[in-house]
């Protein structure tokens, strides 16, 4: 082994989350690779790093960026709703649904009042559709969309399932329109504003869009790139959040010491006598929930006549309550001093499987 394989071995690897609000003008990538460099030393070991959900260069606000260990969980921020308060400029249409693109097309500004926002807005709540813009991190063939776009190729999209689960448009002035808004994972607020323009029987594109909150993640509690850069390394190492803040699963299974050890060697274990109370209470709701969501399924697709029905419910039954005492839920798992080691599937039937590990 080299000697700096064997530095490298015996550095302490950071492990955690901070909140960064993000500047305009740097991609992503680029404020994780600033944030990896704030925190590397001779001591300790910032490579492994990355964040939540991308937001486009021209883009401010909360960035969450996972170190170390608490990359590990970091899907449970993509998979969250986020919230965005954007400004759509009417009039003008560029190619990339924002103010870094070229205008392609151009139209006129209706009147618009502040009651015509507030229906037009009431419009685009609840579960759609949304084509993903070209310009887009977005691959085909291995290649980004993007790049397609900037080859001046375009490349039909599918469209994707989003919900917006609150929505706020305010007027400004006779052209532009402030944005507000929550929705689930994967919507594009570029798209948003262009459909909203549309709407109002125009054309726009996005002038500023800045990302106010993330799960449970606030831009309040997020700090700037140049504030982190002035504090000394362990006031940086300070703002760390816990490995798990990203977790956003509450119940949690104490486990022994013994069993710490064995989850730890990817063990699987019987816990049956440890799903008690709350706990039990929470797995069987999520069974029964997840079991409920799949029957509604299979009955949007199931074409068999209803004579044969009543045959078949004794044994539909008692398949179901195998299946319920089987189904995996995931839960945190502590040691008995209440420390974070990971996250476990565990089933009614008492069986443990470990899932996520932490290993600091």
């Amino acid at each position: 082994m080299s000697k700096r394989a064997d530095k490298q071995l015996n550095k302490i690897r950071i492990s955690g989350v901070i909140l960064i609000d993000k500047p305009t003008g740097m991609t992503s990538q680029q404020v994780v690779s600033k944030v990896k460099y704030l925190f590397k030393s001779p001591v300790y070991d910032s490579k492994k790093a990355g964040h939540t959900g991308t937001l486009d260069p021209m883009a401010t606000g909360l960035l969450p960026i996972c170190l170390g260990e608490a990359t590990k969980f970091s899907h449970y921020q993509l998979d969250a709703d986020k919230s965005y308060q954007a400004t759509i400029l009417l009039g003008s249409q560029t190619d990339t649904g924002d103010a870094d693109g070229q205008i392609i097309a151009q139209a006129a500004i209706p009147k618009f009042s502040e009651t015509l926002l507030k229906e037009l807005g009431q419009q685009f709540l609840g579960a759609q559709q949304q084509i993903p813009p070209m310009y887009s991190a977005l691959k085909k063939d291995g290649k980004k969309l993007y790049e397609y776009a900037r080859a001046g190729i375009e490349i039909e999209r599918a469209p994707r399932d989003i919900v917006i689960k609150a929505i706020d448009l305010l007027r400004l002035d006779e052209q532009q329109v402030q944005l507000t808004v929550t929705c689930s994972k994967g919507t594009y607020v570029r798209v948003l504003g262009e459909d909203i323009a549309k709407a109002l029987g125009t054309l726009g594109h996005l002038t500023a869009l800045r990302r106010l909150q993330v799960g449970d993640f606030l831009i309040d509690n997020a700090m700037t790139l140049s504030q982190l850069e002035e504090l000394e390394l362990p006031q940086r190492l300070s703002q760390l959040l816990y490995v798990d803040a990203c977790v956003n699963i509450e119940p949690e299974l104490i486990l022994t010491t013994e069993q710490c050890e064995r989850v730890r060697l990817g063990q699987r274990l019987n816990v049956f006598d440890q799903l008690v109370g709350t706990l039990n209470d929470y797995i069987t709701e999520a069974v029964e929930q997840n079991l409920a969501s799949s029957k509604l399924a299979d009955d949007k697709d199931d074409n068999v006549l209803k004579d044969n029905h009543t045959d078949n419910t004794v044994n539909q039954s008692a398949e179901e309550s195998v299946l319920m005492h089987e189904i995996p839920v995931d839960v945190r798992l502590v040691d008995e001093q209440g420390q974070f080691i990971g996250l476990g599937a565990v089933s009614l039937n008492g069986r443990l499987q470990p899932k996520k590990i932490v290993h600091l």
